[in-house]
């Protein structure tokens, strides 16, 4: 077969990687790519967002399967385009990818499907917002409405910051249209993780979990990120509470697309709240996490491509996957300033080799002519690394990220820090 990934970060490459070792692909195009990337797979010029550019790529080049891998193509319906151009795809269509693309459609089929989440309110008007806020009063969570990078979203601790937080989406368009409406929400308590499950539009086959790190400070201090690292798999999903959780959250949503004539077909990504009371959802995302999808990748023992195929085909009922018991954990090298403003092009002089158990991949790099490899985005490189315990494999990768010279890079020191610490009281 001959693939076309779409994207440009980790996410694609791990992806990539994975897709490269099946016996499937005879050829692997990556749109637009990066320096990483192009040691698997032929990369493009035509950007994720260019979707008429990439359903004429994919016609030109005879391309038996696209693999879309960020959600704003998704949601802006690339693989509708595709799939009127007879091109098989891996992801959702527009309609489906409302469950990312809208925070209050998805809270709407939440409500419509018995799916437990936060208490919420949405608002197009930002003094009733205000108001709203300062009855409810803080914690309180406030999430632009639309695509925002994975930056769209404030746990505000005070209901100043709240507000703060409403001004600038609002009446400062700090995310453009995305900001137009805004949800609020409680501030749920317990521990966050990210489960993720193929579906084919009614088989959900669930994946495995994980657990990210979105503050760009030690301790989960400082303001959020795309990603700081992850780990897989997470302690706190259990074989009880996965059941529960496709029980609740997963098949329900699947179930609830397909009755409202939106069958969802691709990877849905469950970020979740694990409280008191069980699983919450928190929010939807149709695409695979970035980092998660690095760990994801280096546990999946099967072959992915396949499963991507049975995905778009409606065959899911048709595949089991096998995963590594070990545990993979990844960390974020971003440029500094992230996820503020940043310089840009900036030399990354040398880096681990990858072995059987550490790999390296790329989420923001290019190279020169001369070869010379350069960080050209906020969150660069993703070092991830498998072991028998968090605590190896954590070691592993930090030791891998200590032979990273680049003097432009920081990462956050602390990555699975809630997992190793069980692991020293068992």
């Amino acid at each position: 077969m001959r693939i076309l990934v779409v994207g440009s970060g980790g996410r694609e490459h791990a992806l990539c990687w994975a897709i490269a070792a099946s016996p499937l692909c005879d050829h692997l195009y990556c749109a637009p790519g990066n320096a990483g990337i192009a040691d698997v797979a032929e990369c493009v010029e035509v950007k994720a967002e260019d979707l008429d550019g990439l359903v004429s790529f994919a016609q030109n080049n005879a391309i038996d399967f696209v693999v879309v891998g960020p959600e704003a193509p998704l949601v802006a319906g690339l693989v509708d385009k595709l799939d009127a151009a007879g091109i098989k795809a891996f992801g959702p269509n527009a309609a489906a990818a409302q469950l990312e693309g809208s925070k209050a459609f998805t809270k709407g089929i939440c409500d419509r499907h018995g799916i437990p989440t936060a208490a919420y309110a949405r608002f197009t008007d930002l003094e009733a917002a205000k108001d709203y806020v300062t009855q409810q009063g803080a914690p309180i969570v406030i999430k632009a409405d639309g695509l925002a990078a994975g930056k769209g979203v404030t746990v505000a601790q005070s209901v100043n910051e709240a507000i703060s937080a409403l001004e600038d989406a609002m009446s400062d368009k700090a995310f453009g249209a995305a900001g137009e409406e805004v949800v609020i929400e409680e501030c749920l308590v317990g521990e966050e993780a990210s489960f993720f499950a193929l579906c084919d539009g009614k088989t959900a086959l669930p994946l495995v979990a994980a657990q990210d790190h979105k503050a760009v400070g030690e301790g989960d201090t400082g303001p959020n990120t795309g990603g700081m690292g992850a780990y897989s798999p997470a302690p706190v999903m259990d074989e009880a509470m996965i059941g529960r959780v496709m029980e609740e959250i997963v098949q329900p949503t699947v179930d609830g697309m397909a009755a409202e004539g939106m069958p969802f077909k691709g990877v849905l990504f469950a970020g979740l709240m694990i409280t008191a009371d069980g699983p919450k959802l928190i929010e939807h995302n149709v695409r695979f996490g970035d980092p998660e999808c690095e760990v994801l990748m280096v546990r999946l023992m099967s072959d992915l491509l396949p499963a991507l195929i049975a995905s778009a085909d409606g065959q899911l009922d048709q595949i089991t996957l096998r995963w590594r018991d070990e545990t993979a954990l990844c960390v974020v090298l971003a440029s500094k300033g992230y996820p503020g403003s940043y310089e840009k092009n900036t030399l990354i002089a040398e880096l681990p080799k990858d072995s059987d158990t550490v790999t390296t991949f790329h989420a923001g790099t290019a190279r020169t002519d001369k070869g010379v490899l350069l960080a050209t985005g906020g969150r660069v490189l993703v070092v991830t690394a498998r072991g028998g315990s968090v605590s190896e494999a954590q070691k592993r990768a930090y030791e891998s990220v200590g032979k990273v010279n680049w003097s432009n890079g920081f990462c956050r020191k602390d990555i699975g820090w809630r997992a190793v610490a069980r692991e020293s009281q068992v």
